[in-house]
């Protein structure tokens, strides 16, 4: 039996016992969308497939440097970190790269962390789309930076003067991808081994910069596969002796990372229903207003795509990332940009999300935006055209520029408690002012080079 066959509790059964495995790897994804996981034995995953397994309630309750956050009620020192409740995924499972025989099986927090769960908050929005008959199908675009270097010695050299894997600029090379051969089909063999497949993988503009696009699937599986990606391309690049990043802006003098979601809708019957071949660039209503909906929510909710505080180096003008709520039609300077064409390919690009974004939250806030505008019937802004840096936009089209600033928005946003859930938006927000508070207690190498002398 093959892992991605896989889809009920006694196909999960079945594969273990014809493995013959004594432990199974089980895990879940944070808040800040690191998988988090441990080995448990087959009894206990048996158990599990049933009831669910115990997972420390701090993996919701702290930061990605495992540090715990000292204002949200969900979980804390004040509720003594109880277990909560994970339940099994059965239609997760996933062979492991490296581990021979392994199997991987995800899961989502259940009970009263069902709330705050990143994969639950998605599922809930999927959901909602789909009792109006919308079927939401994605795909995403990572941009990555690898370098010649291991978890010790970024430490050692206090991530400065770091060796990318290849120099200089070279976008889309034939010579780099040949050269590297062997990195890059490991990375595509993962894809397949994983049942993360890549459509297209080049080198982008700088040195050691990758892009991965990931072959379009239902929302919630993509989502799977853009975590799991992110992950194990990680792990494939440590196990090379290489390190992977997809942090939004590693160096000032380079472009950001990217992770460019591509949405579209189909009806029940699988008919596209953002194409209309009567309709002005073949947009249908139902695009027009998904495109107004992600335009208008998008400064309140951008703290669930752009999580962190290195989100909003990326976020400047000139370096291919938008910087208000902007669309157009094929305009890679917007924020939004409407991809029109056959009824097969007529999609919508959100271009503001970065590489560093939890996939489960990046695509709940791209989709539920896009979802509450044809629920709202909400028109957009006429289209840009040109350079979308240099047009004059309405106040409320700008997008937070602190991560801060983003979290008071998501925290104001109705629509947002609307589309996620109060429970949700109060802890998420929570943990993003947590994050700025803790970057206000460093101090920066700017600073000291600007200040120390002369101030």
């Amino acid at each position: 039996m093959n892992a991605r066959d896989v889809k009920t509790s006694d196909d999960a059964r079945k594969i273990v016992e014809e493995r013959d495995l004594n432990y199974v790897k089980v895990g879940a994804f944070d808040l800040d969308g690191v998988l988090r996981g441990k080995y448990i034995s087959r009894d206990k995953f048996f158990s599990a497939l049933d009831s669910g397994f115990g997972f420390c309630d701090v993996v919701l309750g702290w930061d990605m440097n495992d540090q715990t956050y000292d204002n949200v009620e969900f979980t804390g020192w004040h509720t003594g970190f109880p277990d909560a409740v994970v339940r099994v995924i059965p239609e997760t499972c996933r062979d492991v790269p490296y581990e021979p025989g392994m199997l991987l099986f995800l899961g989502e927090f259940a009970n009263s962390a069902e709330s705050i769960c990143p994969r639950a908050v998605l599922r809930r929005v999927i959901k909602r789309a789909e009792a109006l008959g919308l079927f939401a199908f994605g795909a995403i675009e990572y941009e990555f930076f690898v370098f010649e270097e291991t978890p010790h010695s970024v430490r050692d050299k206090g991530y400065a003067n770091m060796k990318p894997m290849t120099p200089g600029s070279f976008g889309y090379s034939a010579l780099r991808n040949s050269a590297g051969f062997e990195f890059h089909k490991a990375l595509l063999d993962m894809g397949l081994q994983m049942d993360t497949p890549i459509e297209g993988l080049h080198t982008e503009t700088g040195p050691g910069v990758l892009e991965a696009a990931i072959t379009v699937d239902k929302v919630l599986n993509m989502a799977d596969k853009a975590a799991l990606f992110k992950t194990f391309a990680k792990v494939m690049a440590q196990r090379n002796g290489l390190m992977a990043t997809f942090m939004a802006k590693w160096s000032p003098n380079e472009a950001g990372q990217s992770g460019h979601i591509h949405l579209s809708l189909k009806d029940g019957a699988g008919i596209p229903l953002f194409y209309d071949s009567s309709a002005p660039k073949n947009i249908s209503k139902t695009m027009r207003h998904f495109v107004g909906g992600q335009q208008k929510l998008m400064p309140q909710i951008l703290a669930m795509v752009a999580p962190t505080i290195n989100s909003y180096s990326r976020l400047v003008p000139g370096y291919w990332a938008p910087t208000n709520a902007t669309w157009g039609i094929d305009n890679r300077t917007t924020a939004l940009r409407a991809i029109t064409g056959s009824a097969k390919s007529q999609r919508v690009e959100y271009r503001v999300a970065g590489a560093d974004g939890n996939p489960y939250l990046a695509l709940a806030a791209a989709l539920g935006s896009g979802i509450w505008g044809v629920e709202n019937e909400i028109e957009p802004d006429l289209p840009l055209t040109g350079n979308a840096y240099e047009a004059e936009v309405l106040p409320e089209r700008k997008l937070p520029a602190t991560l801060w600033d983003a979290a008071q928005s998501l925290r104001a946003s109705s629509a947002g408690r609307s589309l996620y859930g109060d429970s949700f938006v109060e802890h998420f927000a929570a943990s993003r002012e947590w994050e700025e508070r803790e970057f206000r207690k460093h101090v920066t190498d700017w600073e000291l080079q600007r200040y120390f002398e002369i101030i």
